[in-house]
């Protein structure tokens, strides 16, 4: 009895170590597509508004889009934390 209940204790451990590196790696990887998304359309955005300053609301959507890739990756990582 004694024995599973030790069994049981080392694998909760060791699986709340892995899911907060899961929770990390969803977050943080989340978190670099977006920087790299806005980089690009952010220079895209530059040269539009040189060009045609009246698209810049539509360049403005377009640049806060990928703000929905992190909010997913956060949300994510939360429901691993949490084991929901």
């Amino acid at each position: 009895m004694a024995e599973q209940k030790i069994a049981e204790t080392i694998m909760a451990a060791d699986n709340t170590g892995l899911i907060a590196i899961a929770a990390g790696i969803a977050f943080g990887l989340s978190a670099i597509a977006t920087a790299y998304s806005q980089a690009k359309i952010g220079a895209s955005f530059a040269a539009v508004l040189a060009e045609k300053p009246e698209l810049r609301g539509n360049m403005l959507l377009y640049v806060l889009l990928p703000e929905t890739i992190v909010l997913i990756g956060m949300v994510i990582s939360l429901l691993l934390i949490f084991k929901i």
